[in-house]
């Protein structure tokens, strides 16, 4: 834990001292809401929906794609005399979670906003959006990894994370789409139930692959 720990600290200190990439992300998420406010206005509440996962999908992705390629060959190698490959991706895999739940709480405040909410349910909605920003998280996490090290980055976690992200998509929005209605008696917690074991499910598979990655 206390090599976790200073892993953590360090990709903190990083991403402190290199500020314009986050605001980036946020000032992306608002140019688009700010757009989309200006075209639709007030949109249908299943479209709202959709647009606000969309949204967030993009917003991961440019948040995350430069997790590893911030990372020089020097400095990887001097991560490899230091610590273990299953304590690097475990501290990526916090670090980038976490910083997605921010950004996706940042981005439904602005949304709210900007179009409005037709959310009846908000503490189920944000217990969805906290797993749903959790699982963009860690999986983009993995696939900037993949990526890093087959030098085709962009093309690649576009490859590889398009049909990974189609289902979690569609569970997102099948699970939002339920907290649409004051008097849903019947929730998917069985959907729910496979949000969390897809997120167990991408750490497990990124502390058994990455050691293979890290040894190249």
């Amino acid at each position: 834990m206390k090599t976790i720990i200073a892993l953590l600290k360090k990709e903190i200190q990083l991403e402190l001292r290199q500020q314009y990439a986050f605001w980036g992300v946020l000032i992306y998420v608002a140019s688009t809401t700010f757009l989309l406010f200006l075209a639709v206005s007030k949109p249908d509440k299943h479209v709202w929906i959709g647009l606000y996962w969309i949204i967030l999908l993009f917003a991961s992705v440019n948040a995350i794609a430069k997790s590893f390629l911030a990372e020089s060959k020097g400095r990887m190698f001097y991560y490899y005399t230091l610590t273990s490959a299953v304590h690097f991706i475990i501290s990526k895999l916090i670090f980038n979670a976490g910083l997605m739940l921010l950004i996706a709480v940042l981005s439904w405040a602005l949304v709210q906003v900007l179009l409005g909410s037709p959310i009846q349910q908000p503490f189920l909605f944000l217990t969805i959006t906290f797993l749903g920003s959790v699982s963009f998280g860690l999986l983009f996490t993995l696939l900037s990894a993949i990526a890093a090290k087959a030098q085709q980055n962009a093309a690649l976690m576009a490859i590889l994370g398009f049909p990974l992200i189609i289902p979690l998509l569609l569970i997102l929005i099948k699970l939002s789409n339920a907290t649409l209605n004051v008097g849903t008696t019947i929730f998917p917690f069985t959907l729910l139930a496979i949000l969390g074991a897809y997120n167990v499910l991408i750490i497990l598979l990124s502390c058994i692959l990455y050691p293979f990655i890290w040894k190249e």
